[in-house]
């Protein structure tokens, strides 16, 4: 940078060195330039401080300092047969020793290379090892080339599974909301007809005091689990559960929202808190306090020992939000808390734990009990004969009002938000309201919150779907307050993040789904694929003009998929069912209307019919926009003959509904994310049309 550039250009090259891009790449290809002032306040909220001439001059020779990367640092990262590879600033070895985490120790040569760095031998063995050389220490992640992939379980397989929101999925007893116990009834039976994963939606632990903030994709931590997804049956006998169903004063209403069509958040948030009460106090009474703690007991002592440090302080978030969110609503956000509870570490915050340890301790139980509850769930799926078993989801970051930012606050971009540029269909841009770890402080702490959140997901799965799997190289960030326009991509070290996802895939055995949907920068897909992170090909996306792909032109590392749940099911979007919610709400933007959208559907239509007969997956005239289910059966047939090597359909589209779980650019104009199935989710998959887009699914695949 020039020292003697003019103030502007010196924010916009300290900008450069840190990390955030001051220029950008619109729809149209053309280059736009972010306004100074939202890249000081980018830079400021994410430690780079350039206010004045004095911060400028500090935080550049910091920056430089930081990009050079000398010094050790916490963690490398390194592919198995790559030749070890380190900064030799202050150095005072030649020699390296590596303590191998399965046991033994190599030592090795280092020889300096041009560039500032130290070359020792190429390293094979896999996994999490203590690199030595002199008195400095740093954990080696040797990685695998590629993640855990499905040819990896049947080399050439080609697989099926659903996707499925499980708030939605119904079961006897579940209160109105959707648990485990309803995924692993599903999973039976979808495994019974021949399926081998259920991808899920989110499952990341939400706000238990606010029933209102019930977005899966706007979690408190992704650490831990919703407690409200918790089968109840895969820790206490029914009897139990009748027992304090009945104690609480549950049962009634728990009747009356388990008839629902839509999930009432609030009621059956509030009738669940007041079961899980009950059960606690009774499992406090007979395992707790008992003189020889039972097996059960047990099991929760060592869940407690093993949550560690984020486990009590989660509970103990937990507790303080109940505590002060009940006093005034206004304080819903840690951040409007007394200064001794915004800080997790605080003397404060320890003697309010202490005094509400019966609190405290109660969210420790309900995060138990959700653990359980995923662990039983993805033992019948395999146990039933899935392959794959549960996919789980990991949104894109988290509430900064939430437990992660209060508990960690160095781990993310507190002040900061995640969204998307402005585009055609959202021409000031899109701020997500979600806030996301910080790149430098990823480094400093050896990706201590990267690695526990991956944690968390893969554990108890076969899968994670990793939702705008681009926030691995760069996210756009955008000023709290303000709308996306104020935004800049902000870099991250993708190397070290990709190759931590293959290491921790590999050491679950499960496989990794990157959702590259929309903007995507130049090669990320290819280095997807080479990473053997799968890409996601959704039906209605997948063409070239006016063209629809052809089934052999889907990549083999890719899962095909005929919606999300962004987008309107099949026979939805068939039959316009999107166009007129979009009406009703008044989201057309300029030059659109509703006559011009079906319009244009009509023209869609005509070309997904005749993509679906040049495949032979379907014959005939084009059906009416009202016949939807001819659509659904056909594109069941067009998804099974994909060269994909996993296939996920919605269980929308398997059972023909009309309506998508989440409607983008709505809140609660729009029942998303409320959405219940119709049938009980051990008899969806059994009805005839579902049945036969199975059959069609099932023999195609195999």
């Amino acid at each position: 940078m020039n020292e003697h550039a003019n103030p502007e250009q010196a924010i916009r090259d300290l900008a450069r060195l840190c990390g955030v891009s001051p220029t950008w790449t619109d729809h149209t290809g053309a280059a736009r330039n972010v306004a100074v002032n939202d890249l000081q306040r980018i830079l400021s909220a994410a430690g780079w401080p350039c206010a004045t001439p004095s911060e400028l001059a500090r935080t550049r020779a910091q920056a430089l300092q930081h990009a050079a990367g000398r010094q050790l640092p916490a963690l490398i990262t390194m592919r198995a047969g790559e030749r070890l590879r380190v900064p030799a600033d202050g150095l005072s070895s030649q020699r390296a020793r590596i303590a191998f985490e399965d046991g033994g120790a190599a030592e090795m040569l280092l020889e300096e290379d041009a560039d500032g760095h130290v070359l020792g031998q190429s390293v094979e063995r896999i996994g999490y090892h203590q690199l030595q050389i002199g008195d400095r220490e740093c954990t080696l992640a040797v990685a695998p080339r590629r993640c855990f992939t499905v040819d990896d379980i049947e080399d050439g397989a080609r697989m099926f599974g659903l996707t499925a929101q499980i708030y939605g999925l119904r079961t006897a007893g579940d209160g109105g909301v959707g648990t485990f116990a309803g995924v692993e009834a599903l999973c039976v039976s979808a495994a019974r007809h021949g399926a081998d994963a259920l991808s899920l939606s989110p499952t990341h632990a939400l706000f238990w005091a606010d029933p209102g903030h019930y977005s899966p994709y706007s979690p408190s931590t992704r650490l831990f689990r919703n407690p409200a997804y918790a089968d109840l049956a895969a820790t206490f006998a029914p009897a139990r559960i009748a027992q304090a169903l009945a104690r609480s004063g549950c049962a009634q209403e728990a009747a009356e929202l388990e008839a629902l069509a839509l999930v009432d958040w609030p009621r059956a948030s509030a009738m669940r808190r007041r079961l899980l009460a009950a059960l606690y106090e009774d499992f406090r009474a007979h395992e707790l306090e008992a003189r020889d703690m039972p097996a059960l007991a047990q099991d929760f002592a060592r869940f407690r020992h093993d949550g560690g440090l984020a486990l009590r302080n989660h509970a103990r978030f937990e507790a303080l939000h109940a505590h002060h969110f009940a006093a005034d609503f206004n304080k819903w956000d840690w951040r409007t808390w007394p200064a001794g509870h915004r800080d997790a570490g605080s003397h404060e915050v320890a003697a309010f734990a202490q005094e509400h340890a019966q609190a405290v301790d109660f969210h420790a139980f309900l995060q138990w009990l959700a653990e359980r509850s995923q662990a039983a769930a993805q033992r019948a799926a395999q146990q039933a004969g899935m392959r794959i078993g549960l996919i789980a989801d990991l949104a894109v970051g988290m509430n900064a009002g939430g437990s992660h930012a209060w508990s960690r606050p160095d781990d993310v971009l507190v002040g900061l938000n995640v969204g998307a540029p402005p585009d055609p269909l959202a021409p000031r841009g899109q701020n997500w309201g979600l806030t996301a770890f910080s790149p430098r402080a990823m480094k400093s702490t050896g990706f201590g919150g990267f690695l526990g959140t991956l944690r968390a997901l893969f554990r108890n799965a076969g899968g994670v779907r990793i939702d705008h799997v681009m926030g691995l190289a760069r996210l756009w960030i955008v000023p709290e307050g303000e709308d996306a326009s104020h935004g800049a991509y902000v870099a991250y070290p993708f190397d070290d993040m990709l190759r931590l996802v293959a290491l921790e895939s590999h050491r679950h055995r499960a496989i990794v789904i990157g959702e590259d949907l929309g903007t995507v920068p130049h090669g990320f897909r290819e280095r997807l694929a080479d990473a053997g992170v799968y890409g996601m090909r959704v039906m209605q996306f997948e063409r070239n003009g006016d063209a629809f792909h052809r089934p052999e032109q889907y990549a083999r590392e890719s899962v095909s998929m005929s919606s999300t749940h962004d987008l309107p099911t099949i026979a939805g979007w068939w039959g316009g069912r999107d166009l007129a919610a979009r009406d009703d709400l008044d989201q057309f933007g300029p030059g659109q209307s509703r006559a011009t959208e079906e319009a244009s559907r009509s023209h869609e239509r005509t070309m997904l019919w005749r993509a679906l007969r040049d495949a032979q997956t379907a014959s005939g005239a084009e059906p009416s926009a009202s016949r939807g289910d001819e659509a659904a059966d056909a594109a069941m047939r067009f998804l099974a003959r994909t060269r994909s090597s996993l296939a996920l359909a919605p269980v929308e589209d398997v059972t023909g509904a009309q309506e998508q779980p989440n409607l983008p650019g709505t809140t609660d104009q729009h029942p998303n994310w409320r959405r219940r199935y119709d049938q009980d989710a051990r008899r969806m998959l059994d009805g005839a049309e579902a049945a036969q887009r199975l059959t069609s699914l099932r023999e195609r695949r195999r």
